[in-house]
């Protein structure tokens, strides 16, 4: 239970600070934090989490990575269900959370979102996909070497991470918005309905496929799990 109710705080804390500064720091007055400080904000939190509840789950915070770790043998089955089902319900809890502040700041949800994922204009669902396959494959790719026994560095591996987080959305911000989390995309998505609900399976299925990639090239290329 303790690792359950790390999983679900780490993983409010990253979709509410991500996606609230999305809408709030994006939202309010003339100004924004533009795409640097989207960034920034998703990877800093995930800096959060892991030097918090990290040495309680290792503050995975993602399904996909939790698959990853699952597929080295890192984790159980039964461990694995108990991840994704708090993170999932952290997800939700922060959206819910985002979506009544937003509320009640007099902002409109059709104006201003809860920082979901959605194709952008010109990209196919093909391209998404693909796009959120190489992203989560860098990004898990990473996680899975420097928490690595033999080949990391656990006392960096949160800044490590959340420095590549921050990396990948520069990158996709304006392709899919990044997700490389499905329960980072499924909260918001349930909430905004719409276009976000039904492309949310490309932001649920690319990430697993990514992270699965991630953990075999990590285990057969790279050591990681010597």
């Amino acid at each position: 239970m303790k690792k359950f109710f790390a999983e679900l705080t780490g993983t409010f804390i990253l979709v509410f600070v991500g996606t609230g500064t999305v809408v709030f720091g994006n939202g309010v007055g003339s100004g924004g934090v533009g795409h640097l400080g989207i960034a920034l904000a998703f990877g800093l939190s995930i800096v959060a989490a892991a030097y918090s509840i990290g040495a309680v789950s290792g503050a995975h915070l993602n399904p996909a990575v939790s698959i990853a770790m699952f597929v080295n043998k890192r984790m159980d089955a039964k461990e694995l269900i108990n991840y994704i089902v708090a993170q999932v319900v952290g997800a939700i809890v922060a959206s819910a959370a985002v979506f009544f502040l937003m509320t009640n700041s007099g902002m409109s949800l059709d104006k201003v979102g809860l920082g979901q994922n959605a194709l952008a204009n010109g990209v196919t669902p093909l391209g998404g996909f693909l796009f959120e396959t190489i992203a989560t494959f860098i990004f898990v790719l990473v996680i899975v070497t420097v928490t690595s026994e033999s080949k990391g560095n656990g006392k960096i591996a949160g800044i490590v991470i959340g420095l590549t987080l921050t990396l990948m959305i520069l990158v996709g911000l304006n392709i899919t918005g990044l997700s490389v989390n499905p329960a980072r995309s499924l909260a918001p998505a349930l909430f905004v309905g719409g276009e976000a609900l039904s492309q949310v399976w490309i932001f649920i299925c690319a990430p697993i496929v990514g992270g699965i990639l991630a953990a075999i090239v990590g285990d057969k290329l790279i050591g990681t799990e010597e």
